[in-house]
Order: C-alpha cells, then sequence, then structure tokens
C-alpha cells in the first residue's frame, strides 16, 4: 500500500473512532427529536446536546449557564450561576482507547505505519476541534483548547496500547533489576485490576439489590419512553465512573457527592443528590461489616504476591532474596497505587452547580492507601510463598 492509501485509510480509521462516539449519544437523541418532538425543534440543539457529552467524556471542562426556569425547578443552590462540568464520563473514553487500538492495529498492517498514526492524530484533532467550535452555545460554552487535546490524547492512548516493540533501554538493564521491575508492574497491574474487577461486581450487586428505588426514581422524573431511553445510555457510559467509586469505597477513603459529603466504610452521610435513578444504588446508613470490603484490596496484593515470587526467583539470580522480596512487593505497590489514583482522578469531578462542584474520590489519599495495602500485602504473599 502506497503512502496516499496509507494515509487515507489511517484518516478514515480516525473518523470511524470520532463517529462512534458520536453516534451512541446522537441517534437516540436524533430519535427522540423526530418521535417526541416532531421535528419542530432545531435538531442543532440535540447535536450541541451529543457533542457536549462527547467532550464530557473525554475530560472537557464545559461551562454551564442554567435559564432562570431550569435553575428554579433543579432545587439546587446555586445553580442560577454560571458554573463548570468537569466530570468525565468515562465510558466514551474508554469506548475510544478500545476503537484507536483497533484503529492501531489495522493501520499496522499497511506499509507505512508511522505515517497513518501521524495522520490518525491529525485528523481526530482536528475533528475534535470542529465538534467543540460547534457545540458552543448560550447554555454551555465547552474549552476549546481542551475540547481538541484531550480527546486527541484519549486516542493516542488507544494507538500506544496497539503498539507490541520493546523499548530499547528496557534491553540494557541487568537481569535482576528488570526482572523485579517486571514483577512491580505485573504485580500492581493485577493486583489493581482485581480490585477494580470486585468493584464492578459490587456495581451490579447493587444495582440489583437496589433495583426497587431505582424504578422508583424513574417514575419520579415522568420521562418519556425515549427520554428514559436515552436516560438510561447515558448512565451506562457513567458505570465506569461508579465502578471507580466502588473501588476507592473498597480501599477506604471512598468518595463523595457534593461538598460535606462521604461515603466509605466508616459510613455514607448524603445531602441532596440529583434524582438520577443510578444513583439509587449507593450505600444508605452504616453496615457492620462495611469493613470487610477492606480485605479485597489485601487480599489482591497478597494474591498478585505469591503467585508472581515463584517465576521471580527463577530469574533472580542474586542471593539476597529479602531485598529483592521487597522491591518487588513494595514495587507492586506503588504501581497498584499509581493506578488506582490515576483512576480515581480520572473519575471524579464537578457533576452540578454549588455543592455539587466536588464528586468522586480523592486521588491523593486512594493512590496513598492502595499503594501501603496492595505494597505490604504483595510482600507478605511473597514471603508467605517463599516459606
Amino acid at each position: 500500500m502506497n503512502r496516499t492509501l496509507s494515509a487515507l485509510f489511517s484518516a478514515l480509521e480516525a473518523v470511524i473512532v470520532v463517529a462512534v462516539g458520536l453516534a451512541i449519544p446522537l441517534a437516540p437523541l436524533t430519535v427522540l427529536w423526530g418521535a417526541q418532538y416532531g421535528f419542530a425543534p432545531n435538531w442543532t440543539g440535540f447535536w450541541r446536546l451529543a457533542a457536549d457529552a462527547w467532550l464530557l467524556g473525554h475530560g472537557t471542562d464545559i461551562l454551564v449557564t442554567l435559564d432562570a426556569a431550569t435553575a428554579k425547578s433543579s432545587g439546587l443552590a446555586g445553580a442560577s450561576t454560571p458554573f463548570v462540568l468537569t466530570i468525565a464520563v468515562l465510558g466514551f473514553s474508554l469506548l475510544t482507547v478500545l476503537l484507536a487500538r483497533r484503529a492501531g492495529k489495522r493501520i499496522a498492517e499497511t506499509n507505512h505505519r508511522l505515517l497513518g498514526e501521524i495522520v490518525a492524530i491529525i485528523v481526530v484533532a482536528g475533528l475534535s476541534l470542529g465538534v467543540t467550535v460547534s457545540a458552543i452555545g448560550s447554555s454551555a460554552r465547552p474549552s476549546i483548547w481542551q475540547g481538541t487535546l484531550l480527546p486527541t490524547l484519549v486516542f493516542v492512548i488507544g494507538l500506544l496500547l496497539a503498539r507490541s516493540d520493546a523499548l530499547p533501554a528496557w534491553t540494557r538493564w541487568r537481569p535482576d533489576t528488570r526482572a523485579i521491575v517486571a514483577t512491580a508492574l505485573r504485580g500492581g497491574a493485577a493486583a489493581s485490576a482485581a480490585v477494580v474487577t470486585v468493584a464492578a461486581l459490587a456495581v451490579v450487586a447493587s444495582l440489583l439489590v437496589n433495583y426497587a428505588q431505582i424504578i422508583t426514581l424513574y417514575e419520579n422524573l415522568h420521562s418519556e419512553a425515549l427520554g428514559g431511553v436515552a436516560l438510561t445510555i447515558a448512565q451506562i457510559l457513567f458505570l465506569p465512573n461508579l465502578v471507580i467509586w466502588a473501588a476507592a469505597w473498597l480501599v477506604g477513603p471512598g468518595f463523595a457527592i457534593g461538598d460535606g459529603s462521604a461515603v466509605s466504610p466508616l459510613g455514607t452521610s448524603l445531602g441532596p443528590i440529583p434524582s438520577i435513578p443510578v444513583l439509587g444504588a449507593l450505600p444508605q446508613g452504616d453496615f457492620v461489616f462495611a469493613f470487610a470490603g477492606l480485605v479485597v484490596p489485601i487480599l489482591a496484593g497478597f494474591l498478585a504476591g505469591a503467585l508472581l515470587s515463584g517465576s521471580l526467583a527463577e530469574r533472580i539470580r542474586s542471593t539476597g532474596r529479602l531485598t529483592w522480596m521487597l522491591g518487588a512487593g513494595l514495587g507492586s505497590g506503588v504501581v497498584g497505587g499509581a493506578i488506582l489514583g490515576l483512576l480515581a482522578w480520572a473519575s471524579a469531578g464537578s457533576i452540578g452547580p454549588g455543592r455539587l462542584q466536588t464528586a468522586g474520590p480523592d486521588p491523593i489519599m486512594v493512590g496513598l492507601v492502595a499503594a501501603l495495602e496492595l505494597g505490604v500485602a504483595a510482600f507478605a504473599g511473597m514471603a508467605a510463598s517463599r516459606r
């Protein structure tokens, strides 16, 4: 495939990634525009709403100004004052990463991989700029530079995941050092993945247990069928955030939904929150066995250390077993804490006016506590395995 065809193919792959992401909110909104509103309103308003959702899902800040009627009906303090939405609906980002990884693998099959990747990145940046500019309106104004840069960076992450090239510097490290660092990376990634997996199961269980409360909130909204479908899609895209919040709960620090609120193993203290049905799954009150959740990160770290100890011992030629176990174990904690802290940072932000400017976990606390729990547990798992 010559350079021109490679460039065109890569550009098409980039367009598909952006188009699929935008189609998820735009398709139900367009159906809602025709079926419920009879094509009467201007469709550009629905396009702006879909574009705002896509941009928000990639971390773009959006300045929101509610009209007087909407601000009064919301019942939220400070709703009449312009506020900034900063919460990233991570379902969009996750989709972009997965689609970009697929595009990267397809681009790698051409004869000009680097050229194709550069073209794809430029196309995504250009499309992101166009979407951002088109979404600017009187009620919502996304940040132009963030709307251009952040979706592009998320796309680049997907392209990097599609590459399997080893770093040249890695091969120049001492074998013992490579083994310890590799074990720390694998252990931290595995332990944090285990915590997130258990958190996802906990979210599913909470949704099932609180199903009646969620249905009641749906009924109180009095939305039409299509409006309910659009709301459900939006909540599904928000589920990755809830999973990360649940992981922060398992680690210990928990999360907040509004200033002065707290949802943690110590108990739940919530003030007024938006009537979003999925929030009906939040834990209420105190749980007698809530601290049992703290066993999850400890057990995850212990198992990761124990399972990786054998392969590490085979690759280490030095006799200082305690030293390499300590380095690999604590290194696993640092890696796992960094992963969970970054996820907590990505999942938090502002979800509304006033006290709702704060929502989600504290990334620093989550990262530090997770690093301590996972690191000590991984070292204990390695020591127990070697014995």
